[in-house]
């Protein structure tokens, strides 16, 4: 399958979707939603979109039914990412080669702006146009795991730990917690959620959940390889930043080339996991070999 294609088609139906239903930028407080709309079509991939439209075509579901889904999970995932940016988190000037919005809007409006898409993703599922279009037996569990990805026990505990533990002597047992909650909570959910709302039956969902934990590790272990050897250019910020604040890597703990071999095996066993589901998954496969082997 030409993969370029697909995240290309699958990005221009999920940023249809958000422009449809974030507030438009006329819509008071305007300086709030231009904050959320500036950051939202900044530029993402939208894997996490991506990867729960896949999943739910796994169970043999349609991309668009899910759409609600993917939106909800592009909001959470930027909410991350402007507080991420935060002068008082990773102090950065630039996201995707642009100023980030703290620099745009301010630190106030930034912060607020990154509490509405959070709100607004958790609320997205349950507006009652959306709602009508799923079993409650299905929205009710998605919405449950969508709220406890971003909660206090896994993206948030990530966050805080990678602040705890900046600079400090870790484990390979800590920087793993910290990948699987920071990176991998959300990448889990992309799967499990999409897989839930087209369907999906427990052991799929199950095999599809095991995959985005070892996918969201993968990812991370990317983020902190190319934060080294990445260019600045493709990136669009800066690079090196995690070696001088003294971040929790694995690269940082047992180095480089252990680090790359770690992630190769984990990129194999989570393309192994997913065999059982058959040629559905191409796309998944797809999108799980490019995770590892991107430049951005």
């Amino acid at each position: 399958m030409n993969l370029e294609q697909y995240l290309a088609s699958r990005r221009e139906l999920v940023d249809k979707a958000l422009d449809d239903m974030l507030p438009g930028e006329d819509n008071e407080p305007a300086i709030l939603h231009k904050a959320m709309r500036y950051s939202i079509f900044a530029g993402g991939k939208r894997i996490r979109p991506a990867l729960a439209m896949a999943s739910a075509e796994a169970v043999g579901g349609k991309p668009a039914e899910i759409l609600p889904l993917a939106v909800a999970l592009e909001c959470i995932h930027t909410y991350s990412l402007v507080h991420d940016d935060l002068p008082a988190m990773d102090n950065d000037d630039l996201r995707r080669g642009k100023p980030t919005a703290h620099k745009v809007f301010g630190e106030a409006v930034a912060i607020l702006a990154g509490d509405a898409l959070l709100t607004f993703g958790l609320g997205v599922l349950s507006l009652p146009n959306v709602a009508r279009m799923y079993r409650l037996d299905r929205l009710v569990p998605v919405i449950h795991e969508l709220s406890v990805a971003a909660g206090s026990t896994r993206l948030i505990a990530g966050q805080v730990m990678d602040i705890v533990f900046e600079g400090k002597e870790v484990t390979p047992e800590i920087v793993g917690s910290i990948m699987a909650n920071k990176t991998g909570a959300l990448i889990r959910a992309s799967l499990v959620c999409g897989a839930m709302l087209a369907g999906g039956d427990s052991e799929e969902v199950g095999i599809l959940g095991r995959f985005g934990e070892l996918l969201g590790t993968v990812f991370q272990i990317r983020d902190d390889l190319l934060d080294i050897e990445g260019d600045p250019a493709k990136l669009g910020k800066a690079v090196g930043k995690d070696n001088t604040r003294g971040k929790a890597t694995f690269a940082r703990v047992v180095g480089t080339e252990k680090t790359i071999e770690m992630m190769q095996t984990l990129t194999t066993s989570a393309l192994e996991t997913i065999e059982p589901l058959g040629k559905r998954v191409e796309p998944l496969i797809a999108v799980g070999k490019y995770i590892g082997i991107r430049t951005s």
